[in-house]
C-alpha cells in the first residue's frame, strides 16, 4: 500500500482533550468501563482494558446495550464510556463527583465542552468536524487514547473495529483517522492492506461457495453453487489444489483480474444504467489481513474476524470475543469457533423458514417480512441474507418482537450497496420515520434499524414507502 497516502498526524484540536484524558486515566486507581455490545464496542473495550492492564490500573468492564445506561450506578472513581454515551443522557453521571470519560463516535447530544459537577470529558470526532460514521469508530477513539501512552501495537484492534462498524462500506476502504490507525498497524507489521476482490470469505470459504453468496445484485451465480463452478471453469480458475479447495486469497493476480472483469460484465447486464458507474466498487476494494493470525482461519481477515466477534455478541457472550482480542487463544478461541458455528446454523434455519413460508411481502418502494420468533439481535443479519432472494433494487425490512417488550418491535433494514452509492442514507431515513410513529432509529446507509410500538407497524411501512417515492 502507499504509505505516503496515510494520515500520520492527529488534528491539533483533538490533541488537547486526549492529553487531558491521558492525565485523568493515569491518575485513576479505580475504573469502570462500559462499552457497547457489538464488534466495535467489544474492540474498544479490549483496547481500553489492555491499556489499563499495562498501566497496572485496577478496572472492571461491562458490555451493555444502550437501554441499560439510565439504570447504571455511579460507583467508581473514574467511569469510561466507550462506543456509547454521546447519544445518551448522562446527567446522573455528570452531576456526581465521579470522573467521567466518554470516548464515542456517534452524533453527540451535548455541546463540546459541556461539564458537570465532577470532571467530565467527552471526546467525539463530530466536535472537530470529523465524520464518525466513516472516518473513525468507537474502537478507533479508544485507540487514540491508548496511542498517547505509546501502545501503538493495539492499532490492529482499531482496524478490526472500523471494519466491524462498516466504516469502509461506502468507498471500499478505510478513510480519515482510520488511515492513521491503519498506518500504525502497517508500520508495526500487524496488518497488510491490499486492493483485492472484496467478496466475503476470502480466507475460509472455497471460491465457488464465496461467490454463491454474492447478493448486492442478484446474478445467475447468486445462491447457485453449480453456476459458480461453471463460471470458474470458463475463466480457467482452478477450484482445488489437489484435494484442497482454494479460497479467494489463493488466487493469483491474473486470476483475480479475470474474475473481476467477468463479475463487472455480469453486473453491468443486470443493473439500471444509473448504477453502472458504481459496479466496480461492488467487487473491488481494500482488504485487511492480520499478519500474526493463521492463514485460512476467520481471524486472518478483518471482515471474517468481525463476524466472529459479532457472533459472540449476538449470543450474549461478548466476554469470549473480549478474551480473544486480549490474547487468550486457548479456551476462548474454541468457544468463539463453537459460537460462530451455532450462529451460522441458527441463521440458516431462520433463512429457510422465511423462504419456505413465503414471508417476503413487497410494496412499491420496499419489501419486508415478519420475523416474529427470530431473535432481535440477529434479525438484521437475516434481513441482509434474505435480500438475495427478493428484489435487490428495494431495501429489505424485517420486524421481530422484542424479547422483553410485548408491545415493541425491532425493525432492521438492509439494502444493496448500490442504493447507498447513489446517495440514499437509510440510517437517516429510518430515524425520521421512526420518530413519526413514536419510536427511535438510526444507523448506517446500508444497515440500520429502529424500535417502534407494535401497533404502529403499518403506519411505519406506509410512511417509509411514501418517503422513498422518487428515490428508488
Amino acid at each position: 500500500m502507499n504509505k505516503q497516502a496515510l494520515v500520520d498526524t492527529l488534528p491539533p484540536p483533538l490533541e488537547r482533550p486526549l492529553r487531558k484524558a491521558h492525565h485523568m486515566v493515569e491518575n485513576a486507581e479505580d475504573v469502570k468501563i462500559y462499552s457497547h455490545i457489538d464488534c466495535d464496542g467489544i474492540s474498544a473495550g479490549a483496547i481500553l482494558s489492555s491499556t489499563l492492564d499495562r498501566l497496572d490500573i485496577d478496572h472492571k468492564i461491562e458490555f451493555i446495550s444502550l437501554d441499560k445506561i439510565p439504570n447504571l450506578q455511579v460507583d467508581n472513581e473514574l467511569t469510561i464510556f466507550s462506543d456509547l454515551g454521546s447519544g445518551q443522557d448522562l446527567d446522573h453521571f455528570s452531576i456526581s463527583n465521579s470522573q467521567v470519560l466518554v470516548l464515542d463516535h456517534h452524533p453527540p447530544l451535548r455541546k463540546a465542552g459541556t461539564s458537570g459537577k465532577g470532571e467530565f470529558i467527552e471526546i467525539n470526532p463530530h466536535y472537530y468536524g470529523i465524520d464518525g460514521s466513516y472516518h473513525i469508530s468507537g474502537g478507533g477513539m479508544a485507540y487514540l487514547l491508548a496511542r498517547t501512552f505509546g501502545f501503538n501495537d493495539l492499532s490492529w484492534i482499531g482496524v478490526l473495529s472500523a471494519v466491524g462498524d462498516m466504516q469502509n462500506s461506502l468507498t471500499g476502504k478505510l478513510e480519515g483517522l482510520n488511515q492513521l490507525i491503519l498506518g500504525d498497524s502497517v508500520v508495526n507489521g500487524q496488518v497488510q492492506s491490499l486492493n483485492d476482490l472484496t467478496i466475503y470469505g476470502r480466507q475460509t470459504r472455497p471460491i465457488y461457495v464465496a461467490l454463491s453468496y454474492f447478493g448486492d445484485v442478484k446474478l445467475p451465480i447468486t445462491n447457485n453453487r453449480t453456476e459458480c463452478i461453471e463460471l470458474l471453469k470458463r475463466l480457467n480458475i482452478r477450484r482445488k489444489i489437489g484435494k484442497t479447495p482454494r479460497t479467494l486469497s489463493d488466487l493469483n493476480q491474473k486470476e483475480k483480474i479475470r474474475l473481476f472483469s467477468e463479475l463487472v460484465r455480469m453486473l453491468s447486464l443486470e443493473v439500471p444504467s444509473k448504477y453502472a458507474k458504481y459496479v466496480p466498487r461492488l467487487v473491488s476494494g481494500d482488504s485487511y489481513e492480520f499478519l500474526e493470525e493463521e492463514r485460512y482461519t476467520p481471524l486472518r481477515d478483518a471482515s471474517e474476524f468481525s463476524t466472529a466477534v459479532n457472533a459472540c455478541s449476538r449470543h450474549d457472550k461478548p466476554e469470549i470475543a473480549f478474551k480473544v482480542l486480549k490474547g487468550n487463544r486457548k479456551m476462548a478461541l474454541k468457544d468463539m469457533a463453537h459460537l460462530t458455528q451455532d450462529h451460522r446454523r441458527y441463521l440458516a434455519q431462520q433463512m429457510e423458514w422465511v423462504k419456505e413460508e413465503n414471508q417476503i411481502k413487497s410494496l412499491q418502494n420496499l419489501q419486508y417480512f415478519d420475523g416474529n420468533g427470530i431473535k432481535s439481535n440477529v434479525i438484521g443479519t437475516i434481513a441482509g441474507m434474505i435480500l438475495s432472494y427478493g428484489d435487490w433494487k428495494k431495501p429489505m425490512i424485517a420486524f421481530t418482537e422484542l424479547e422483553d417488550e410485548k408491545d415493541g418491535l425491532k425493525v432492521s433494514l438492509r439494502c444493496s450497496r448500490l442504493l447507498a452509492f447513489d446517495g440514499i442514507h437509510f440510517g437517516n431515513l429510518i430515524k425520521k420515520v421512526a420518530v413519526k410513529v413514536g419510536g427511535t432509529g438510526g444507523g448506517h446507509s446500508v444497515a440500520c434499524g429502529a424500535y417502534i410500538p407494535a401497533k404502529n407497524k403499518d403506519k411505519f411501512l406506509k410512511i417509509f414507502n411514501e418517503t422513498l417515492n422518487g428515490m428508488i
